[in-house]
């Protein structure tokens, strides 16, 4: 072979851009997700007993403290849900790399859950100390926008069939709905006069929560940021799957 020839054929990726080849990151996430889905159910299951059942009532808020710890986690994934959507996103328009694509579109399904879940817990939480279901507060108004996102970017993806194209509408699309994912986290620093109490982690340690709470809050964060990962490979491998599937039957229509 000349050194022409060798020169002119194309690398293959290294590392991580690899697992852009849709084969290998099939393998890779079924190495993983057995140890992920134990880990996650593991965390989960003692963080949430230990938070709800060994921990004390607040004095001014009561039991009611406890939605902490469904409350919290959710709110952090359905941001990070997004900011991970956007990684991807870039990378799909940026490198045009199908599997990024499908991650993104993957774990849209798994953010519009999670917002929902911060946005019903934060309900249930707030109305004893406001009185209210529901106050069109920043943060609150910011995370209904983020969740109104949600489900138009996954309208927008089953509104498309042609895949490249959906990938590009919603790639500019999850581009845009970051701008409300940041408010989402930044709102109360940004408007002072919001009902939504500051932030529940923090490093003052007079705004962050008791160690008491500390800990097996923790614990939540790490059994839902656990639970997010294994879902979005299971689904990103499902799409995998389901576009090779329809590759082959419209391969078949031609014959």
């Amino acid at each position: 072979m000349s050194m022409t020839e060798d020169t002119a054929r194309p690398k293959r990726p290294s590392g991580f851009w690899s697992y852009a080849n849709p084969v290998k990151f099939l393998g890779l996430s079924e190495r993983v997700l057995p140890t992920l889905w134990v880990l996650a159910a593991i965390s989960l299951v003692a963080g949430l007993i230990w938070g709800f059942f060994f921990t004390p009532d607040d004095f001014r808020q009561g039991s009611t403290v406890k939605i902490i710890y469904l409350h919290v986690p959710s709110a952090m994934m359905a941001i990070n849900a997004w900011a991970m959507m956007l990684v991807a996103s870039l990378i799909w328009l940026i490198r045009r790399h199908h599997v990024s694509a499908l991650a993104a579109k993957a774990a849209a399904p798994v953010g519009v859950v999670m917002t929902l879940i911060a946005l019903c817990t934060g309900a249930i939480w707030g109305q004893p100390m406001w009185g209210t279901w529901w106050a069109w507060d920043p943060r609150l108004t910011s995370f209904l926008i983020l969740f109104l996102f949600y489900l138009g970017y996954i309208a927008l993806w089953e509104a498309i069939e042609e895949p490249d194209t959906a990938a590009d509408l919603t790639s500019v699309l999850c581009l845009v709905g970051s701008v409300f994912a940041v408010l989402s986290r930044y709102a109360v620093n940004f408007w002072n006069q919001g009902l939504h109490q500051g932030a529940s982690l923090s490093l003052d340690k007079e705004e962050n929560v008791a160690d008491v709470f500390y800990f097996p809050l923790l614990v939540c964060i790490a059994g839902f940021v656990l639970l997010f990962l294994a879902l979005v490979l299971y689904r990103t491998g499902t799409e995998i799957r389901l576009r090779r599937a329809r590759a082959l039957q419209a391969r078949e229509a031609r014959l």
